[in-house]
């Protein structure tokens, strides 16, 4: 039972499903808003996101796992703990732009993703001793990166197909 506890308590166990899931959606957002996708567009792929990417995302977790010795019931664990906290990430991005027009939608889930990249950036460089600040700038780089290209993928394809 302790190291279910242990397991449960472990940051590593959150922080690859979070991320990834503030990556993923932001992209998303991003991508299909620039093409100007229709709102019940960008929410039908947030929520494909939120159930098949993670789904998939999750086996990759169980393998990596299961290939690295952890056992079954630890292996299930942290699938699970892997699987909801990308589903927990993914509604809130759903609920962002289910609430407000696609450009306030837009403006807002970036700012969420980059305030939710730098609370998970400070945890992992606090739990590891590292410079917080220099962290959080390389997570948060990603992420412009991400934001820039999927701007320019959904400009390019709205070009092409608008």
């Amino acid at each position: 039972m302790n190291s279910v506890r242990s397991e449960i308590g472990k940051l590593e166990n959150y922080v690859l499903g979070s991320s990834a899931a503030i990556i993923t959606n932001i992209g998303l957002i991003v991508g299909l808003g620039s093409a100007h996708a229709a709102k019940g567009a960008i929410l039908s792929g947030l929520l494909t996101i939120a159930l098949a990417d993670n789904i998939s995302d999750s086996l990759g977790i169980r393998l990596y796992k299961e290939s690295e010795g952890y056992g079954e019931r630890m292996s299930r664990l942290a699938t699970l703990l892997n699987f909801l906290s990308r589903l927990v990430v993914s509604f809130t991005f759903i609920v962002i732009v289910y609430l407000f027009p696609i450009r306030q939608a837009t403006i807002g889930a970036i700012g969420w993703a980059l305030l939710l990249l730098t609370i998970v950036s400070y945890l992992i460089t606090k739990e590891h001793g590292q410079n917080s600040l220099l962290g959080i700038i390389k997570r948060v780089m990603v992420a412009v990166i991400v934001i820039a290209l999927s701007l320019c993928a959904g400009s390019i394809t709205a070009g092409f197909v608008g």
